[in-house]
């Protein structure tokens, strides 16, 4: 899924700055979306989410701390208990790979005597 919302955006931001009116269409985008950004209504909604954000972030990572710090205990729990108790079979080497059929003659670092 991932993948796919990608794959759309960057289509959309290729068509955007790869068509010959991208530029303009960019701008127009652009203004849009600041009147959308500066709309008196908007502003009121994105204060009030920074109020709730500033006044409960301390319990949210209280929380997420004390949640985090039993998940890391269940999962000391869980790896205590599920320890192996043989020896980890060694790793397989790889095979060797068959020796070429081409034979090239062996030079001679001897240099010629005249």
């Amino acid at each position: 899924m991932r993948g796919k919302i990608l794959l759309v955006l960057g289509l959309g931001i290729g068509y955007v700055l790869g068509t010959r009116d991208g530029r303009a269409r960019y701008n127009q985008m652009k203004t849009a979306a600041l009147k959308v950004w500066n709309d008196p209504r908007v502003q009121e909604q994105v204060n009030a989410a920074t109020e709730f954000v500033k006044e409960n972030a301390p319990e949210v990572a209280s929380a997420v701390s004390e949640n985090v710090k039993k998940i890391a205990e269940r999962v000391e729990a869980v790896r205590s208990v599920t320890t192996p108790t043989k020896p980890a079979t060694p790793a397989r080497k790889p095979a060797a790979k068959p020796a070429s059929k081409k034979t090239t003659p062996a030079r001679s670092t001897a240099t010629p005597k005249k």
